[in-house]
Parts: structure tokens; C-alpha cells; sequence
């Protein structure tokens, strides 16, 4: 029975790990730590990050999403996009989702990062601040490709993080149909939905290398289990080891256990696009992830405006945005002293911006809606706007750490944070319409989210 299945639906290993969903206790393994193809399991990282830019202004359900040739071209299983083809991406969220689209999944990626690349390595942050040590990805689909790998305890991981961040749209993978713009869509875990008591997703994958693979999730009464299965030989031998691992897993928990969540990752820091990398299309970058102590003035080139200093940055956002303002009045030409910039300590520079505090107004004192310096030059009316955010708190900080890192063009404008329906715009303006393609150019090389604001 066994020489009747096609060779390449056996050839891939197994691999099985059950988890307690409350408390992350592993309750079973088996080469849970094998490094295998994950197959379509790939698009809960994609999900996951869709959730994320989602919540955090970069995206909305309702925008647009451009369909690439890139994308439209993918194998299937897809939707049948055309390139060209514009379809929301709520629409894409759920075929990727339930129907598990290739197409769709690829262009997710591409719509949050600009490119598939770019969301891969997105993707590949995501996951080490999620803990899953030993994954890698290529692509946002999980479409079989050299190095593209990962493991049964980092899906699973991955799965209860899909779980317990998102909640709100953690209903979506027990859907067995969905509207996804275009046609129908069925699930492809609908035969174990339907058999299983308590499940509720959350993901299937198959590729002729990977085999049949499975992340289920069930709940009944106070005890949720996650299963993982790597390597099933077919659709029905899968289901029926997941169902006997997801028993295994009912049996092993406690009835009541404390509720532990997973930590979120902190976004900005290492997942979302607030991180810039230093990918040789600049200069020296700043990664935020600590409290920068002292950053010392740049040398000054001839001919040209002093550059701005950097300032020592402080755990309250608000108080380094005051301490930017501060350091902007000493850089006019009368300010500055006649010592050499390159020679000048930088206790003095630090000095100077501490004297410049003292002689403001206090923090209390500011507008809101403004939160840094005016231009002095006239004649500029384009601006940027480099995110949505939930916050004001959020698009303050982005605006303070974009225009740390990009000094060279936004030195000078006006960094503004507008209340909107949904949610918190931060913006720069200020800017000639070639200073503004070239900052935006220059944002969206590293992975920043930046769009144009012309005149009105």
C-alpha cells in the first residue's frame, strides 16, 4: 500500500511537536527542531506581518494593492490575479489566508515592503524577535526554494503568536469559505474544521518537497493545543495524525492552567520598518534600540550651511523633540563658535545645547501639533508623509528617529503630527519638490514607509 503513493510524497521527512497553548509547555516532539520546508505554513509569517502594518497605520484593509507581474505569475494554488489588476487587501488577506494563494501572499509583501525581497528580510526579523531560532525565509509563500526553511517548534511558535497578538483576526483561519473580492474562496483545512472538535486553524501547506504539512490549533473548554505535523503523505493520513496529536495534547494538559501570553515583539526596533538597515545605501545608520548617550557634531564641508548637531536622545520622546529644537537655534552662523567643528569636544557641543534648553520656554509651553523647528526658507510647499500611526506618542518617535537618519534632506523642514480618523499622520514639510523625491527615494531604499504631499 505503501509502494502505491508517488515517491515525492513520501520522500519528505516527518517532524510533529504539540504544544500548550496557554503556557508554551511542549507536551510532545518528534525532530522538532529539523530544519524542513515549510511550505504554505510560510503564510502565517506573511499574515502576521500583514496584522502588524495593519495595526500600525502602514497599511489599511481597504487600500489598493497593485497586482505585479511578479506576483500574478506565482503557481498556483492562487486567485488568478492579472498584473495590473488593483484588489484590496482584505481581499488578498483572505484567499492567502484560506485558499492559501500564492499570488496573494506575494502581493502582500510587495505592497507593505515594495519589493518581495525586502519583505523576506522583514519577515526574517520578525521571527528571531519571535524566538524562532531556526528559520529562515525567502519569499513571502512558501513556494519550495534553496534555503527557504524552518522548523515544527518554530511554526508552532509562530502559530501561538498568530494566536495571542492578533486575536481579532485570528477567526479568519476558521473560516471555511470567504468573499475574496473576485470569487469565492474554500478552506483548505475545512475537511479537519469540520471533523475535529475544537479546532479552529490554523494553517496547511503542501509542496512536493516539503509534503503534507499542518498547523492546527483546538480548543475545549479552559485548554487550547497547538499541533504541528511536518512531512504527512497525504491530505487524510495528516488530519488523522494531527487529530491524534491534538488528543495527545488534551490528555497531557492540565485542566486549568495560568494563562502565560507570548511577549510581542517590540515594534520599530527589530520588525517593523522604523528599523533601518544600513544596506550600503548610506552612510553610517542609527540604530534606536538603546539610548544613544552622545553623537557628535559631523564635520562641516566647505561652503556649504553648518551641519545640524546630534543630540544625546532620552527615554521621554518628548523631551529629546524639545532637546532637537534646542540644538536647531545653535547652528546659525552667528551662533557658532570659532572653535574648528572637527576639533570642537563634545562636552562643549553638549553644553551648548543644554543652554539653549534653559533659555526656552518650558516643555509645557509647546503646541501640540508642531514638534519641531520651521523652515527660514520660503517657497516651499511639498512635504512627505512617512506613516500612519495609532498613537501620537508613535508618529512623534517616527518622526524623530526618520529625521535623525536622514538629515542630509529633511534638515530644516517642519515635522507636524495630524490627527486623523484613523489614526495619527506624521509628516514633513517644508520641502521643494526635488528635496522631497529625493528624501522619499532615499526612506523607501531603506524599507521606511514614504509617500509625496504635493502643494495644498
Amino acid at each position: 500500500m505503501l509502494a502505491a503513493l508517488p515517491t515525492s510524497a513520501i520522500a519528505a521527512p516527518y517532524a510533529a511537536l504539540v504544544m500548550d497553548a496557554r503556557t508554551g509547555e511542549v507536551l510532545h516532539s518528534e525532530n522538532a527542531d529539523t530544519r524542513l520546508h515549510p511550505a504554505s505554513l510560510t503564510k502565517m509569517m506573511t499574515l502576521y506581518i500583514a496584522f502588524e502594518a495593519i495595526e500600525k497605520g502602514e497599511i489599511d484593509l481597504d487600500t489598493n494593492i497593485v497586482i505585479s507581474r511578479n506576483a500574478a505569475a506565482e503557481p498556483p494554488s492562487k486567485l488568478g490575479l492579472r498584473p495590473g489588476q488593483k484588489i484590496k487587501l482584505r481581499y488578498c488577506i483572505r484567499a492567502a489566508a484560506i485558499k492559501s494563494a500564492n499570488d496573494c501572499a506575494t502581493a502582500i509583501g510587495e505592497a507593505i515592503s515594495g519589493s518581495e525581497a525586502k519583505f523576506a528580510r522583514r519577515m526574517n526579523r520578525t521571527a528571531k524577535a519571535l524566538g524562532m531560532t531556526r528559520t529562515t525565509f525567502k519569499n513571502a509563500n512558501g513556494l519550495t526554494e534553496n534555503g527557504h526553511m524552518s522548523t515544527a517548534r518554530d511554526m508552532t511558535i509562530l502559530g501561538r503568536h498568530v494566536l495571542y497578538d492578533y486575536p481579532e483576526y485570528y477567526n479568519l483561519f476558521s473560516r471555511t469559505t470567504a468573499d475574496a473580492g473576485i470569487r469565492q474562496v474554500a478552506n483548505t483545512n475545512r475537511r479537519l474544521l469540520a471533523a475535529y472538535k475544537g479546532a479552529d486553524g490554523i494553517k496547511t501547506g503542501y509542496t512536493r518537497a516539503a509534503g503534507f504539512n499542518l498547523v492546527s490549533s483546538a480548543q475545549r473548554g479552559n485548554e487550547r493545543i497547538i499541533a504541528t505535523v511536518f512531512g504527512g503523505r497525504s491530505t487524510a493520513t495528516r488530519n488523522a495524525r494531527i487529530a491524534e496529536l491534538l488528543d495527545l495534547g488534551f490528555r497531557k494538559a492540565p485542566s486549568r492552567a495560568r494563562l502565560n501570553k507570548p511577549d510581542t515583539p517590540e515594534y520599530g526596533l527589530e520588525t517593523g520598518p522604523l528599523l533601518a538597515e544600513n544596506d550600503g545605501t548610506s552612510g553610517r545608520t542609527i540604530r534606536l534600540v538603546t539610548a544613544v548617550k552622545t553623537s557628535l557634531r559631523p564635520q562641516m564641508r566647505p561652503s556649504q550651511e553648518p551641519a545640524p548637531v546630534l543630540i544625546a536622545m532620552k527615554d521621554d520622546i518628548k523631551a529629546a523633540l524639545l532637546e532637537a529644537q534646542a540644538a536647531s537655534l545653535t547652528t546659525s552662523p552667528a551662533a557658532q563658535p570659532k572653535t574648528s567643528p572637527a576639533a570642537r569636544p563634545k562636552d562643549l557641543v553638549l553644553a551648548s545645547v543644554q543652554s539653549a534648553i534653559k533659555s526656552r520656554p518650558s516643555a509645557q509651553a509647546q503646541p501640540r501639533e508642531v514638534v519641531t523647528r520651521l523652515s527660514g526658507e520660503g517657497g516651499k510647499h511639498w512635504g512627505i508623509n512617512v506613516g500612519r500611526f495609532n498613537s501620537r506618542y508613535h508618529a512623534e518617535r517616527a518622526l524623530l528617529k526618520t529625521a535623525l537618519n536622514e538629515m542630509e534632506t529633511l534638515d530644516g523642514s517642519l515635522r507636524s503630527v495630524v490627527k486623523r480618523p484613523k489614526g495619527y499622520e506624521a509628516n514633513f514639510n517644508g520641502l521643494t519638490r526635488e528635496r522631497a523625491e529625493t528624501a522619499c527615494r532615499r526612506l523607501q531604499a531603506r524599507n521606511v514607509t514614504c509617500f509625496m504631499m504635493g502643494p495644498g
